[in-house]
């Protein structure tokens, strides 16, 4: 299990290397130097993250304080308008496509002129208007060296635009004062008031099974999700106490010999 809790996807990274860094350094705390004699570190671990919401609860003030400052620095980065941008998206992307497609229809276009005007020369005689076509192709093969050059200046200049609009991925060390106040008090409450308590509590505790590795909370009160599990009561089906036992009888038919009488006397 290593979910966080209710904080934000990438908040629980840094709870749990906040919870690694306690359970390391366990032995530096007198309060804590009772790990490893009933309870070894990943036991420890294992029943803080199933009570990963307890624990992140307890420094909900400054975390919610924390997720407001970080959001309110990072809206101007993202608080230009959506419709200007598009614009400005679509109009980079119109002239990048004319830029690409001017080479390309000129050179054709000089092609094509300079093919049917050498064809027409080698007719005799040649055509009046076979010069007009190949003047026509070598102008559109100046054309094609001039659109090749703004084509490439055009590129070059829509390639600087968008790599100084592209988002650049924050610096972990270059955290604004402001942002790092608020994160270093929440990893202090945190710490003070949820990792702590929690491990001296658990370590106090008498109760917590640590050979067991699922971890059940307890019916009653209490912070610590104690290890184990309670066994189903089996009893055997039976009568009640005031209900006697009945067993089964039955009564034997009557059998009685059949009145049969003298010879003399017969009926009437």
């Amino acid at each position: 299990m290593t979910s966080a809790g209710n904080l934000l996807t990438e908040d629980r990274p840094e709870f749990l290397r906040l919870l690694d860094e306690v359970l390391r350094t366990a032995h530096e705390r007198p309060d804590l130097a009772a790990v490893g004699e009933r309870l070894n570190a990943e036991q420890l671990r294992t029943m803080a993250l199933n009570a990963s919401v307890i624990l992140t609860t307890a420094a909900a003030p400054e975390y919610d304080h924390y997720v407001k400052v970080r959001e309110e620095l990072r809206e101007p980065a993202g608080a230009r308008d959506p419709a200007s941008a598009d614009d400005d998206t679509g109009g980079a992307g119109a002239s990048a496509v004319v830029l690409v497609l001017a080479p390309v229809l000129a050179v054709t276009a000089m092609l094509i002129f300079l093919l049917v005007g050498y064809v027409l020369k080698l007719l005799d005689p040649a055509p009046a208007f076979a010069d007009t076509m190949l003047t026509a192709g070598w102008l559109f093969g100046g054309l094609t060296v001039v659109a090749i050059l703004f084509a490439a200046v055009g590129l070059l200049v829509t390639a600087v635009r968008n790599s100084a609009n592209e988002v650049v991925a924050e610096d972990p060390e270059a955290i604004p004062e402001e942002v790092s106040r608020a994160r270093e008090a929440w990893r202090n409450a945190l710490l003070e008031r949820g990792i702590l308590p929690f491990l001296r509590e658990a370590l106090a505790d008498p109760s917590t099974d640590p050979a067991a590795s699922t971890p059940r909370r307890p019916t009653g009160g209490g912070r610590i999700p104690h290890l184990g599990y309670t066994r189903p009561d089996f009893t055997s089906p039976g009568p009640a106490a005031d209900d006697p036992v009945r067993r089964p009888g039955y009564t034997s038919p009557d059998f009685t010999s059949p009145d049969v009488g003298s010879p003399d006397r017969l009926p009437d």
